[in-house]
């Protein structure tokens, strides 16, 4: 079902107010293989973060195959990055760097 009514802001100031905080953090990650069906997870150390932050991104400086790709804060200090493999075959990521994008809400 699509949604009924979106609202798009494209400014600078779009998130004013809704995070007391902002953390940009990177990481160099090497999954290795990873299997049709399987997953892998890493850590990237963002010092300050805690749990009930969001993760407002990730990102990857390499094609990541048609993995799923998310991030969590998983503890104080530590987001958890995973990928997931739903391709039909083991896929190898080369060592890459991940960046994450992590906010306080307001709320």
């Amino acid at each position: 079902m699509a949604a009924s009514s979106v609202t798009v802001r494209r400014d600078k100031q779009q998130f004013q107010g809704v995070f007391n905080e902002l953390w940009t953090a990177k990481g160099t990650i090497n999954f290795g293989e990873v299997a049709d069906g399987d997953e892998a997870v890493d850590t990237i150390a963002v010092p300050g973060v805690a749990l009930g932050d969001m993760v407002i991104g990730v990102a990857a400086v390499l094609d990541v195959a048609d993995l799923g790709l998310t991030a969590a804060v998983t503890a104080a200090n530590e987001v958890t990055v995973q990928v997931w493999n739903n391709t039909g075959g083991a896929v190898d990521l080369a060592s890459a760097v991940f960046k994450v994008v992590v906010g306080r809400p307001n709320f």
